[in-house]
């Protein structure tokens, strides 16, 4: 269950900052929505799992799911809605504790169970997810 606290918590974050991405005009940045997925997808896969193994149903399993990108695209809304006459300086902060929140979801869930399962090649597999960040940044041009 914590990889799926986790990512409730880390989501409306990032959601909301999906949402405020809006606000520029321009739609939501695909960066941004890729490295939400990208970081998501293995935290999602991990948590499921789990579930299974711990005798979760498949229902169960898709509505805790279903519930949390439910959430998120609330948190999405409210992003765009809730700091459309934001100042710069609010939503750096906001983007800000975003960030924070997901790399505590990292140290605190995902990095410990990488390394259980990939041991030294958890930290190369860390470098790699941000050069993959990076790179698609640079050739998105943001």
């Amino acid at each position: 269950m914590g990889p799926m606290r986790g990512a409730l918590l880390d989501g409306i974050p990032e959601s909301i900052v999906i949402g405020v991405s809006l606000l520029e005009g321009a739609g939501v940045s695909l960066v941004a929505v890729a490295a939400v997925f990208l970081s998501n997808l293995p935290e999602g896969l991990s948590s499921a799992a789990g579930m299974r193994r711990a005798g979760r149903s498949k229902a169960y399993i898709f509505g805790i799911w279903g519930g949390i990108a439910l959430t998120s695209g609330v948190a999405a809304l409210l992003g765009y809605s809730a700091f459309a006459d934001a100042s710069p300086a609010t939503i750096a902060f906001v983007t800000a504790v975003a960030a924070g929140a997901i790399l505590a979801m990292l140290a605190d869930t995902m990095v410990p169970e990488a390394f259980e399962t990939a041991h030294e090649y958890a930290g190369l597999i860390t470098v790699a997810g941000f050069l993959a960040a990076f790179t698609l940044s640079r050739v998105m041009g943001v």
